[in-house]
C-alpha cells in the first residue's frame, strides 16, 4: 500500500516500537475515559433525576430534563473539541490531551456532589468540554505515529476504548450503583491517574514536530511564498479554502450521521432496558445488575466492531466499510427498538447493535485524518466531529421530548433519531476513497 510502503504488511505488529505502543495506550485510555464518563452519565441519569426532581417524576419530565442535561453535555463536548483541536495543532497533541484528562476527571466526580439539576448540568457541561478534546486529539496522534504502517487497524484498535468505556462504566454501575447514583461518578478519577502516568516523558509525533519547526522558520522570513503564507494561515480558516472545503463538508455530514446513530442510544439505552425489564416485573435494585450486564454486552459488541473495522476497511475500502456499518446500525436498531416488545432477545441484539453503531466511530477515526494535512488535522477532526456534535446534542433532547407523544416509550423515541444514521451513507456517496493513499503531510 502506498501509505504503508516502509512496512512489511505480513509482519507489521513486530515492527511497532515502544513509542508507538505508548501513543496507542495513551490515546486508547483517553478515549476509554471519555466514553466511561458518558456511559456513567447515562446509567445514573434516571436515579439521579428521580432524586433531584423529587418523588416519582413522570416519564415526560424524565425525558425533558434528561434530554436537556444530555444536550448540554454534548454541546460542551462539541465546543470543547473544536477549541482543543485548534490548540492541539499549535501546542501539541499530547500536552493538550493531558489537560483535558484532568478536566474530565474533576468535573465528572463533581457531578456526584450535585444537589440540583442546574448544578448537575453545569458540571456536565464542563466535563463535556474536557471529553471533547480526548477524541479529536487521540485520532491525529495515533494516525501520525502510525503514518507509515497499517494505520486503519491501529486506529480501529484505539477506538475500542469507547466500547471498553461502556464495559468499564457498566461494571462500575453494577458494583457501586446499588449504593446510590453518586458513587459511580466518583470512580471517574481511576483511569485519569493511569493516563497521567503514561504521559511522562512522551514527545510529540515526528510529523507534528516537523510542522512546528517549519512554522518557526517561516515566521522568521521577511517574505513568503504564497504556499507558505497559506500554510501559516489560521487553521480553522484553512478548512474552507479551495483545497479543503469539500473534504470538510463530507467530514461534517459523515460525523453527523455517525453521531446521531449512537448518542441517543448511549444516553437512553439504560432507561430503555429498565422499561423492558419492568414489563416482566424486574424493577429497582433488582434491575441494576441486568442493566449493567446489558451495557457490557453492548460494549463488547462495539469493541469487536471497532477492532474489526481497520481490517475490513483495508480489504474493501473505507467507503464500503462505512456503508456496511451504517446499514448494520439501521437494521439492528430497527429490530431492537421497534420490533421487540420485551427484554427476552435484548442480550442477543445488544452486541450486534453495538458492533455497528460503535464500529462506525472507527470509521470517523480512520477516514477523517486521511482527508487533511498534518498542520490542520486536529482542527479538521475537531470541526467535523464537533459540528456533528452540535446538531447531535439535540438528538437525546428530541428523543426525550418524543417520549410524551410516544406515550412514554423511550425505545420508539430513540429509534426515530437513530434513523438519521443514513447520513453516513450519503457522505460516502459524496466522498473520495482513501485506501492505499499515503497520510497527507
Amino acid at each position: 500500500m502506498a501509505g504503508n510502503a516502509t512496512v512489511d504488511s505480513r509482519h507489521w505488529l513486530r515492527q511497532i516500537n515502544g513509542y508507538q505502543w505508548r501513543v496507542l495506550a495513551l490515546a486508547w485510555c483517553g478515549w476509554t475515559l471519555d466514553n466511561t464518563d458518558f456511559n456513567l452519565f447515562g446509567l445514573v441519569l434516571r436515579p439521579a433525576l428521580t432524586e433531584l426532581l423529587g418523588g416519582n417524576p413522570a416519564a415526560a419530565d424524565l425525558g425533558r430534563v434528561g434530554g436537556l442535561l444530555s444536550m448540554v453535555g454534548l454541546l460542551g463536548w462539541a465546543f470543547g473539541g473544536m477549541f482543543f483541536g485548534v490548540v492541539g495543532d499549535y501546542l501539541g497533541r499530547i500536552r493538550t490531551l493531558m489537560f483535558s484528562v484532568i478536566m474530565v476527571a474533576i468535573f465528572t466526580a463533581l457531578q456526584g456532589l450535585s444537589t440540583s439539576t442546574v448544578m448537575l448540568g453545569v458540571f456536565r457541561t464542563l466535563a463535556g468540554i474536557g471529553t471533547g478534546a480526548e477524541f479529536v486529539l487521540g485520532i491525529p496522534l495515533v494516525a501520525e505515529a502510525f503514518a507509515d504502517m497499517p494505520r486503519a487497524r491501529m486506529l480501529g484498535i484505539m477506538m475500542t476504548g469507547a466500547s471498553f468505556g461502556s464495559i468499564f462504566g457498566g461494571q462500575i454501575y453494577a458494583l457501586a450503583g446499588p449504593y446510590g447514583w453518586r458513587y459511580p461518578l466518583f470512580a471517574s478519577v481511576i483511569p485519569a491517574l493511569l493516563l497521567l502516568a503514561l504521559r511522562r516523558g512522551m514527545e510529540e509525533p515526528e510529523r507534528f514536530q516537523d510542522v512546528r519547526a517549519r512554522r518557526v522558520v517561516l515566521k522568521s522570513e521577511r517574505s513568503l511564498h504564497p504556499d507558505d503564507a497559506a500554510f501559516l494561515a489560521f487553521a480553522p480558516r484553512q478548512l474552507f479554502n479551495r483545497q479543503n472545503r469539500y473534504a470538510t463538508m463530507v467530514g461534517v455530514v459523515f460525523s453527523l450521521g455517525a453521531l446521531l446513530g449512537i448518542w441517543p442510544s448511549n444516553v437512553w439505552l439504560p432507561t430503555i432496558q429498565g422499561q423492558m425489564l419492568g414489563r416482566i416485573g424486574i424493577t429497582g435494585a433488582h434491575a441494576v445488575p441486568l442493566i449493567g450486564h446489558g451495557m457490557v454486552l453492548f460494549g463488547l459488541g462495539g469493541m469487536v466492531g471497532q477492532a474489526a473495522y481497520g481490517f475490513i476497511a483495508d480489504v474493501i475500502g473505507r467507503r464500503p466499510a462505512n456503508v456496511l456499518y451504517s446499514v448494520g446500525t439501521l437494521v439492528s436498531g430497527f429490530v431492537m427498538y421497534v420490533l421487540l416488545q420485551d427484554y427476552s432477545y435484548y442480550p442477543y441484539l445488544l452486541p450486534l447493535f453495538g458492533f455497528s453503531v460503535f464500529g462506525i466511530f472507527a470509521g470517523i477515526a480512520v477516514y477523517l485524518p486521511e482527508l487533511f494535512p498534518t498542520h490542520i488535522r486536529a482542527t479538521a477532526v475537531s470541526f467535523c466531529s464537533g459540528s456533528g456534535r452540535v446538531v447531535t446534542s439535540f438528538g437525546p433532547l428530541v428523543a426525550g421530548l418524543l417520549v410524551a407523544p410516544f406515550h412514554g416509550d423511550f425505545a420508539l423515541a430513540t429509534a426515530t433519531i437513530t434513523g438519521f444514521a443514513v447520513l453516513t451513507i450519503v457522505a460516502m456517496a459524496m466522498g473520495r476513497e482513501t485506501r492505499d493513499k499515503a497520510l497527507p503531510r
